[in-house]
């Protein structure tokens, strides 16, 4: 392999790599989706709402302790730790398990209708969030052809937004508890990976910015 080719490799790699933590990374996943599956198997042993949250709670301290004593990227530990704060005072308070959950459904709402509204107003998400990762910043806007590649990619984020939220909010009615945590766990970090991947695709085999456009 000849050293340019090295170099656009580790570029590609580079750039794959921001792409996936620009939208929360392994980490911030492992903060938002691990103490919901503490509270879906605590439940289903002690069938306490109350204790059941609280070990969730517990789990997302230590692991903002453990960042801290790390000196490791803290935002999304503590984000975790507030959102599961929130979640285990909303059960604790209806006394209900499956209102756990019912902040998730919130989030998905809220984030699928600011997406959509994003490219409806041709800011689309993806573009302001990978657009200054790759050199672009914000001169995609001025090229009709590569704003609609970031109009694709942020498609697929409000289609995974919708789909969680049609799957689930259904379960949450039912009050069905497992199918809940299940599907929460199902569609949480492999339906991101697969949203992640072919938003990286998108991006990288889309038509590319003009020339006059490009950074010197």
């Amino acid at each position: 392999m000849s050293n340019s080719e090295s170099h656009d490799a580790s570029k590609h790699d580079d750039d794959k790599a921001r792409v996936l933590a620009a939208f929360g990374g392994k980490k911030g996943l492992l903060d938002s989706g691990a103490p919901a599956l503490i509270f879906l198997v605590a439940f289903n042993f002690n069938k306490d709402v109350r204790d059941s949250a609280y070990l969730a709670l517990g789990f997302s301290l230590i692991v903002t302790i453990i960042r801290l004593a790390k000196r490791d990227t803290i935002q999304h530990a503590v984000s975790g730790v507030i959102g599961v704060a929130f979640c285990a005072w909303l059960s604790n308070r209806s006394g209900k398990a499956e209102d756990f959950y019912l902040p998730g459904l919130w989030t998905n709402a809220i984030y699928g209708a600011a997406y959509a509204f994003s490219i409806l107003i041709r800011w689309p998400v993806v573009g302001l969030v990978l657009g200054p990762l790759l050199g672009e910043n914000f001169k995609w806007r001025k090229d009709p052809v590569r704003r609609r590649v970031y109009a694709k990619a942020t498609w697929i984020w409000v289609g995974l937004f919708a789909a969680r939220l049609i799957v689930q909010y259904p379960l949450y009615l039912s009050g069905n508890v497992n199918l809940l945590g299940t599907a929460r766990l199902i569609m949480g970090f492999p339906l991101f990976a697969v949203a992640a991947w072919l938003t990286w695709q998108i991006v990288k085999n889309g038509p590319k910015l003009k020339e006059e456009l490009r950074p010197a």
